[in-house]
């Protein structure tokens, strides 16, 4: 899953990314709230963490914002203010979830993962197609008795195409859903963990492949 985080304080944001990163979770940062407006736009993020007091516009504008455009991505408001009448007005802009400073790590990834699972309608922790099996969460990916760990990019990439099954990914999807749209990242960069898949559903065994159709894109497909 991707996150977006929020935070125009520096060394937090680099924690929450440390965090987030750790829990296997796809991280980007905007420090400032034009710039997390305009990111949390795009709607290729899972969940935002948003921080309420930010230069340029307040969380509390960034959500107000989001949810007049129907943009209804889940959002923690992470904030030192603690105050009940914050944290109401807060959820009244359409917060999902209201975190207050300091918080213990365990929290923040248990209020994210309720967020999500909520937005999902509760998902399976598992995804399935032909003899495979992935666990996002665990990054692993199983065909039999034989399990594989990707890394977090391979999983999601691998989670996309499980949720899209019947239907080809574009190779501008993927970047801009895994890699994000300040990343840098081009065609290359799909096309060589796409091949790293490829190598890993060999060594399992699959009877699923990764085909492309060229200019169109990527899906999977059993017995081939």
């Amino acid at each position: 899953m991707r996150i977006l985080i929020v935070e125009d304080e520096r060394l937090l944001a680099e924690t929450l990314v440390d965090i987030l990163t750790q829990a296997h979770y796809i991280v980007d940062v905007s420090y400032d709230g034009d710039c997390g407006l305009d990111n949390a736009r795009s709607g290729i993020y899972d969940a935002i963490v948003l921080d309420v007091m930010l230069p340029k516009r307040d969380g509390f504008a960034v959500l107000r914002a989001l949810r007049a455009e129907q943009n209804f991505t889940p959002v923690l408001l992470l904030t030192a203010k603690g105050e009940l009448q914050d944290r109401v007005y807060g959820l009244r802009q359409g917060a999902d979830y209201y975190l207050t400073k300091p918080f213990e790590n365990a929290e923040l990834l248990a209020c994210l993962a309720a967020i999500t699972r909520r937005r999902q309608e509760i998902l399976p922790e598992t995804l399935g197609f032909g003899d495979l099996q992935l666990t996002p969460a665990a990054c692993t990916l199983q065909c039999g008795a034989a399990t594989l760990t990707l890394n977090a990019k391979e999983t999601e990439i691998m989670r996309l195409l499980l949720l899209n099954t019947g239907q080809y990914l574009p190779k501008e999807t993927l970047l801009t859903k895994v890699w994000g749209f300040e990343s840098g990242a081009v065609d290359n960069n799909v096309e060589a963990y796409i091949s790293f898949l490829r190598k890993k559903l060999t060594l399992l065994r699959s009877t699923v492949s990764l085909c492309v159709q060229r200019n169109v894109g990527y899906r999977l497909e059993e017995g081939k």
